[in-house]
């Protein structure tokens, strides 16, 4: 018997830099991630400021959803998808973002997109900027270090909203913006990384700007989320947060200590400006130990308090440990990883699974806001193996999704308000950190390899069959 609500939202989530392709097709500019090549699990990907032809760029034509979509979202269909979370490609929208009208082909996609998803009964969730930029505002502006690019960021929001107001119910104005808190920010979230060409890896870092950056997101949200709530009152807006729950090491205290520090800056500095409506109290401290100086315009504490969420949701893929001791051994993980948890395995990328700690972290969540709550991303990074008769086995994705799914329904047996739940990437796609196709989530396997090669055919894996049932079943059936 399922103990979720009659209405859970079940689904996938993909990133339009991740699987669209057609990077330059109808009037789109160039991203961020346009200008990042391929990496590995232990090769960087690099970033460049210019198009270099001995470098593949997996962005540029990725799995081609742009051309696909069709195919994909029935794929989705079948699967009996309740909800599809993509996110809108700003370049595509304005191609350097400065203009002052949108790109009309480039608007008409999402048309096409948002449409077939309702003609299968599938509810969009769109993230607005989901670890992209028009790069000319890198160039122009170092991404979100210039307060600016707030106002091209406010700009693009009204067009979509306008356009799509009656297709698009629920939206997310950035995807894991706590990500800005930590040193990978400065590419993945706030774009702050001008002028600099090199590995990913080695991206220089100021914790001034990054966290002057993070005030701008911060302001952009809160003027989306406004604007929303002014003029479409249908819609409900969220912020989207990586939880990289921790634990400390030891009972020693200040490993406890240590680790409250590190889940008010990883997990709740964000979600606390962005569900509460102000700077919580602990983050002079930090401003003051880090010589960081916090630039406001009069009105901004306004803003903030005004543009609160309606909804919380996060990612959640692994967690670690945090300890003041020497010589503890270190473990990979969304944002860094930290000191390895000798009760957990991990996946070959060094992802802690630790499906326990997703009813810990969504227990914390609730208690910290009482917002309704959706997990967004979720899912296991494998190498799948395609068999002589076109058939993957990806047992190990589905036990990881099970375990998960049991420890959602104890969290919501305590008294969570769950809404929904979609796996990261149920389409083979490239990943944000290593720019491989290797690292495989998918339900769905797609032809595409790290080399530019493929026929990006498409192919169900076991999992696809499994997690059908899960949701004909309302995650009554996990077996």
């Amino acid at each position: 018997m399922s103990v979720f609500r009659d209405d859970f939202l079940w689904g996938g989530a993909c990133a339009a830099n991740q699987f669209e392709g057609a990077w330059d097709v109808d009037g789109k500019g160039p991203s961020l991630p346009d200008m990042c090549t391929n990496g590995s699990a232990t090769t960087s990907k690099w970033v460049t400021t210019a198009i270099r032809p001995d470098k593949l760029y997996p962005s540029h034509e990725a799995i081609d959803f742009y051309h696909h979509y069709e195919e994909d979202i029935a794929l989705f269909a079948e699967m009996g998808f309740k909800v599809f979370r993509t996110s809108i490609n700003w370049s595509r929208i304005f191609p350097t973002g400065e203009e002052s009208e949108p790109n009309e082909k480039g608007l008409a996609f999402y048309d096409r997109v948002f449409d077939c998803c309702k003609a299968h009964g599938i509810e969009p969730l769109v993230t607005i900027s989901h670890y992209e930029i028009p790069y000319h505002l890198v160039e122009q502006y170092n991404g979100w270090a210039s307060r600016e690019v707030v106002g091209f960021y406010v700009n693009y929001c009204k067009a979509i909203f306008e356009r799509y107001k009656d297709k698009v119910k629920y939206w997310l104005t950035f995807n894991e913006i706590n990500c800005g808190t930590n040193r990978s920010g400065n590419l993945m979230a706030l774009s702050t990384c001008r002028g600099y060409e090199g590995p990913f890896s080695e991206i220089p870092d100021d914790v001034q700007i990054r966290y002057q950056a993070l005030h701008h997101q911060f302001v952009a949200s809160a003027k989306a989320v406004i604007w929303a709530h002014q003029h479409y009152p249908q819609f409900k807006m969220g912020c989207m947060n990586l939880f990289a729950a921790s634990y400390p090491s030891t009972c020693d205290p200040a490993d406890i200590l240590a680790n409250q520090k590190n889940m008010n800056l990883r997990n709740w500095y964000c979600s606390d400006v962005q569900c509460r409506g102000a700077y919580p109290y602990y983050a002079c401290r930090f401003w003051q130990e880090n010589d960081i100086r916090i630039e406001m315009e009069p009105g901004d504490e306004q803003l903030l308090k005004d543009g609160v969420v309606d909804f919380y949701t996060c990612s959640y893929y692994s967690t670690s440990c945090v300890t003041t001791h020497e010589g503890q051994e270190k473990t990979g993980g969304n944002m860094g990883g930290g000191i390895k948890n000798p009760y957990l395995k991990a996946s070959d990328w060094g992802w802690q699974i630790d499906p326990e700690g997703l009813r810990w972290s969504l227990n914390e969540i609730y208690a910290r806001y009482q917002l309704p709550i959706m997990v967004v991303e979720n899912g296991f990074g494998a190498y799948d193996q395609l068999e002589a008769d076109g058939s993957i086995h990806d047992p190990y994705r589905i036990e990881y999704l099970r375990r998960h799914i049991q420890q959602m329904a104890e969290a919501v047996k305590d008294g969570v308000d769950l809404r929904g739940y979609t796996t990261w990437g149920p389409i083979d796609l490239v990943s944000a950190s290593t720019g491989e196709m290797a690292k495989r989530y998918g339900f769905i396997y797609v032809d595409k390899y790290d080399d530019g090669t493929g026929d990006l055919t498409r192919r169900r894996k076991d999992s696809f069959y499994w997690y059908k049932k899960v949701i004909a079943t309302n995650g009554g059936d996990l077996d």
